[in-house]
């Protein structure tokens, strides 16, 4: 609420009742709209280079936010905003008659609705010649100073709506995230995958290497976590039969905050019957190629000083061979944490916040590969002590088969042959839990009894994937921080 002395919102509530005071009212149920302004603008220009003769001008209704007001006597100029851009109204005195009066008590961002004919101006502009308007709604707060270009980092986030209407980049962005998603989800359905949803309240927080959000339920007088994965409950859908399932949909992880992580972020998982990670390595690059194609029309985008192709194959790089090339340490030789540890303090890697042997290779990975990684690629076959739900791989039990998709040096997708020998299943949770024990600070996977159960009844060969929806529209839209491509981010509070 307005506090004391802010006269600016004190002047907008006395215009909004000697709009009252008129008869008008300032926040109507509805309004006939006949064009966006792009459409009307098009439309004028179609018609305008056909060869029809004397042909009556467009007649359009339209409306928006005011952007702009000019005054010019007996006549003025309004730019309305609306969803696809701005439309220019001319309003004359001579037309509107005592309506005209009422500019006197419209600001700078109020709704408003133009109907009339377009015509050009001396200035070759292309406008409504209004015959009549509509108040839609009142604003009582102005927009931010120096509207055309909001900068403020906080205010931008915060007040998302104000940075909507300032700058166009944001509208752009948001309606690019809109059209990916609509896009992953026509090419899963086109292969016969169906959409699923699973419970995002779980009792056990399992599924990936991450950090729960808590909470109580009253009723039950239980704990739950907001899930961290949707992997296994998609799982338990392909033991019992549905042979191809994705989810698109919120995970919740509580962990920290930078360029690249939201505490609430979107993915798309999704699991086939049949496969392994090469079926799902060509899956991935076959899908990020075709949602850059349909969304930005080719597959090269500049992220950065960077331009990417993202045109398939890409290369399947071994993570082995990569943290050899760039930190000169061979980590099958380091089968310990104290010899590991030894090698990375030898290369100038800090392993101070890191107290196991899979944080530690996380770490190596994080500072001396994924930098490196800007082109697309896979990097391929994980320690197997670092992928507590996949695969060994047949001729090294050290070894799983499990691949992340890096690009523009950040991870965009992680993706198994998924395990499906019960036996190893748990033998594989329950080192999990022994590790937690040990190092309570890191992030490890957790022990789902219900899960177990289900992999006990039968589970298919089988290949996994899960794929960022924040990342990939970070990627397309050349955007460094998570926080441009999230509508509402998570902020610390005020």
């Amino acid at each position: 609420m307005p506090q004391p002395g802010d006269e600016l919102f004190q002047v907008r509530l006395e215009k909004l009742d000697r709009l009252r005071s008129k008869g008008i009212d300032p926040y109507p149920r509805n309004y006939e709209r006949t064009h966006l302004a792009k459409d009307a603008l098009t439309q004028f220009e179609a018609e305008e280079s056909s060869e029809a003769e004397n042909a009556d001008p467009a007649h359009v209704s339209v409306a928006g936010r005011i952007t702009a007001m000019r005054g010019m006597g007996r006549a003025s100029f309004v730019d309305l905003l609306d969803g696809s851009g701005k439309i220019q109204g001319m309003l004359r005195r001579n037309t509107l008659g005592d309506a005209y009066e009422l500019l006197d008590d419209l600001d700078i961002g109020d709704w408003l609705g133009f109907k009339g004919p377009m015509f050009r101006t001396r200035t070759g502009q292309i406008t409504v010649e209004v015959r009549e308007f509509e108040v839609l709604s009142k604003a009582l707060r102005g927009l931010p100073e120096k509207f055309h270009g909001l900068t403020d980092t906080e205010t931008r986030f915060r007040q998302r709506y104000l940075d909507l209407i300032a700058n166009p980049e944001a509208r752009d962005i948001a309606i690019m995230r809109s059209r990916t998603v609509s896009v992953i989800r026509r090419f899963m359905d086109g292969r016969d995958y169906i959409e699923v949803e699973t419970p995002m309240l779980v009792p056990v927080a399992a599924g990936g290497m991450a950090h729960p959000f808590e909470t109580h339920h009253n009723a039950l007088n239980q704990d739950l976590f907001l899930r961290i994965a949707t992997e296994l409950y998609l799982k338990k859908l392909i033991v019992g039969g549905l042979e191809r399932v994705y989810e698109i949909g919120r995970i919740f992880r509580n962990e920290g905050i930078d360029l690249n992580h939201n505490p609430e972020f979107t993915t798309m998982e999704s699991y086939e019957s049949f496969a392994d990670y090469n079926d799902v390595m060509n899956l991935v690059e076959e899908l990020v190629h075709t949602v850059a194609m349909e969304v930005r029309g080719t597959a090269i985008v500049e992220y950065g000083d960077q331009t990417i192709d993202l045109t398939p194959p890409w290369p399947r790089l071994s993570l082995v061979e990569q943290i050899r090339l760039r930190s000169g340490i061979n980590i099958p030789d380091c089968p310990d944490t104290e010899t590991l540890a030894t090698e990375m303090q030898a290369a100038g890697v800090d392993v101070s916040a890191a107290t196991s042997w899979a944080g530690m290779v996380d770490k190596l990975l994080s500072d001396r590969v994924e930098p490196h990684l800007i082109q697309p690629c896979f990097l391929v076959d994980y320690p197997v002590a670092m992928s507590p739900l996949a695969k060994k791989k047949p001729e090294d039990d050290r070894i799983v088969e499990r691949f992340e998709a890096f690009a523009a040096g950040m991870e965009l997708a992680n993706a198994f042959t998924e395990l499906n020998d019960p036996v190893d299943q748990r033998s594989r949770f329950e080192d999990q839990e022994n590790q937690r024990a040990q190092a309570p600070g890191e992030e490890w996977d957790r022990l789902d009894e219900d899960f177990l159960v289900a992999v006990e009844h039968g589970m298919p060969p089988t290949g996994g994937l899960g794929i960022g929806i924040d990342r990939l529209t970070m990627l397309l839209s050349g955007q460094p921080s998570i926080r441009e491509v999230v509508l509402f981010p998570q902020l610390r509070s005020t």
